[in-house]
């Protein structure tokens, strides 16, 4: 089966594209875009990966779910497209860089600067039906995301993978601790952002990481 996915991981991941998992996944996919309101836009299911190649990643920020509001989820964790309202969790990240690195809020929630210069932002689900969040947990996607988590661990090194919230901290589990930095803190959402996500730093630590390693720093 054919899976439109930037040549480095469909490359990687050509194994796990062959699996009874993945083309049951994919059937159930297809039959919800056919039924159903899903977001994000077909196109748009592996923006992340297009927007950010396996030997490109130098930051990996993981979400659960997309956004299931009309226009918001376009294939990239915590992103939303220009002109839609920033979801309380991103305004916390940008209230935590101001906070962290002295940058003003930008002018839009679009976070496709980021994955451009290395920050990998996969979201453990990558579909979701409108208004119905968690609807496409426990299809296979997890098990999907969770091999291409191993996938960076394991062939890439010095990688910093940012870990908000109990859901993302499980995934620890999947990476290897002594060639790359995990960085933990609560999960950005309003509900529990003031328990540590903000104040956490994560922006400037990760930065001086990939400076201690040579690596360009990410303009957040």
């Amino acid at each position: 089966m054919d899976v439109k996915i930037e040549d480095s991981w469909k490359n990687a991941l050509i194994d796990v594209f062959s699996q009874d998992f993945f083309h049951q996944l994919v059937t159930f996919v297809k039959d919800e875009y056919s039924t159903q309101q899903v977001f994000p836009p077909g196109k748009e299911i592996f923006n992340a990966f297009w927007h950010c190649p396996l030997d490109k990643v130098k930051v990996v920020i993981l979400g659960q779910d997309p956004y299931h509001g009309p226009g918001q989820a376009h294939g990239l964790s915590f992103s939303v497209k220009p002109g839609i309202p920033f979801p309380p969790s991103l305004l916390n990240i940008f209230k935590e860089i101001k906070q962290d690195l002295g940058k003003d809020m930008p002018p839009n929630g679009d976070l496709s600067s980021w994955a451009d210069q290395g920050v990998f932002l996969l979201n453990a689900t990558l579909t979701v039906r409108a208004h119905q969040a968690g609807s496409h947990q426990n299809k296979g996607w997890e098990i999907f995301t969770d091999k291409v988590i191993q996938t960076i661990s394991a062939s890439r090194e010095q990688v910093v993978f940012l870990l908000w919230g109990a859901y993302a901290q499980k995934k620890a589990e999947l990476i290897d601790s002594s060639k790359h930095l995990i960085l933990k803190a609560p999960h950005p959402s309003p509900l529990s952002a003031h328990r540590g996500f903000l104040g956490c730093g994560h922006f400037s630590k990760a930065n001086q990481y990939l400076e201690s390693k040579g690596l360009e720093p990410i303009k957040w």
